[in-house]
């Protein structure tokens, strides 16, 4: 189904948040998702998959546990939104020649908009690898190497940033609308319900249809 990419964000934020992601991550992951969307790559159906895999789990049980050497979670995968924002934080890391691994980690398609913003920060494209995946960013831009097509790993056992060179190639840019399935946009909104307030006998007396008569 095609869809506004601000309806993209708003739905994936309100998954996030109800899958137990603070505000501040919701956002963050609102905006991921419609940053791949625009660039018409599976990031909604790929974070239903996180949310549905991390639910219930703390956020420091799938967050870098030390960001001295590799990067790891304490429990099981590193998640990627929680990868990405690390990411973001500690851009400056990624000096000329140098590079972050991260280990065991799912959907790493997910981290490539964090990339981008990291790409912005430092005024230099960010280069993403996994599974024989080359993707590379400089915020807006997008160019994509998959040979074989792994792009929507489920995982991936290493993930590597780096700094990029300036590419003269052109580039995949975002268009204005992104497609989401009706099955992918169900179930993030399974998880968007949670943060409905459950009726109270009160809110259903004062909704429409109570029943009540407006007559004096």
């Amino acid at each position: 189904m095609n869809r506004s990419l601000n309806e993209i964000e708003a739905h994936a934020k309100r998954a996030a948040r109800g899958a137990g992601l603070s505000w501040g991550m919701a956002e963050e992951t609102g905006r991921a998702a419609r940053w791949l969307a625009s660039h018409d790559l599976a990031g909604p159906a790929l974070l239903a998959d996180v949310l549905e895999k991390n639910d219930g789990l703390a956020h420091a049980q799938v967050a870098p546990v030390s960001l001295d050497g590799d990067w790891y979670a304490r429990a099981g995968d590193l998640c990627p939104l929680a990868v990405g924002a690390t990411l973001n934080d500690c851009a400056e890391r990624l000096a000329p020649g140098l590079s972050i691994k991260a280990r065991n980690v799912s959907c790493p398609l997910l981290i490539v908009p964090f990339a981008a913003w990291a790409a912005i920060h430092l005024r230099q494209p960010v280069r993403v690898s996994y599974e024989n995946v080359r993707i590379e960013t400089d915020g807006d831009g997008l160019w994509i190497d998959d040979p074989h097509q792994a792009i929507n790993a489920g995982k991936a056992e290493t993930v590597i940033f780096q700094r990029a060179s300036t590419r003269t190639d052109p580039a995949q840019r975002p268009a204005v609308r992104g497609n989401v399935s009706c099955k992918n946009w169900a179930r993030l909104g399974a998880f968007s319900e949670r943060t409905f307030a459950p009726a109270t006998e009160a809110s259903r007396r004062l909704g429409a249809g109570s029943g009540l008569s407006d007559n004096d």
